[in-house]
């Protein structure tokens, strides 16, 4: 079962018509989340694979999973507001158990992003996964 937050996502998705729509929607998503201070991006938290810069940063407390990002590139930034949906409040535990590539196939997303976009979603969704394994 997915977040409620990312349940939201995909709600909203379901009455945007076309791809040009939902393409500005996950870039309004981006825009609006909070910015990432400069003291994170740093090599350490920047995700190797992506054709743009993307950090993340972790943190577990209490036994629960949440991490910020950002990236240079607004429609990257999008898809981190909605990895966001997907992980951030989830027990640790269940990280592990979340199919974010079935999510984002789910909103449709899989069909429209380019070859180098896929693989940089690839490769957050793999940090994300090795950070809580």
């Amino acid at each position: 079962m997915a977040a409620q937050a990312f349940e939201d996502i995909a709600e909203t998705f379901e009455f945007l018509d076309d791809w040009e729509d939902r393409y500005a929607h996950v870039i309004d998503m981006g825009r609006e989340m909070e910015p990432l201070d400069d003291a994170f991006k740093v090599p350490a938290m920047k995700v190797d694979g992506c054709a743009s810069q993307v950090w993340l940063v972790p943190s577990v407390e209490d036994g629960v999973f949440t991490f910020k990002g950002a990236s240079d590139a607004m429609i990257v930034s999008g898809l981190i507001a909605i990895l966001r949906a997907l992980y951030n409040g989830l027990p640790v535990d269940e990280v592990g158990a979340v199919d974010a590539r079935a999510a984002f196939e789910r909103l449709g997303l899989n069909d429209h992003l380019s070859a180098q976009r896929s693989n940089g979603l690839r490769a957050m969704i793999e940090r994300i996964q090795t950070v809580t394994a």
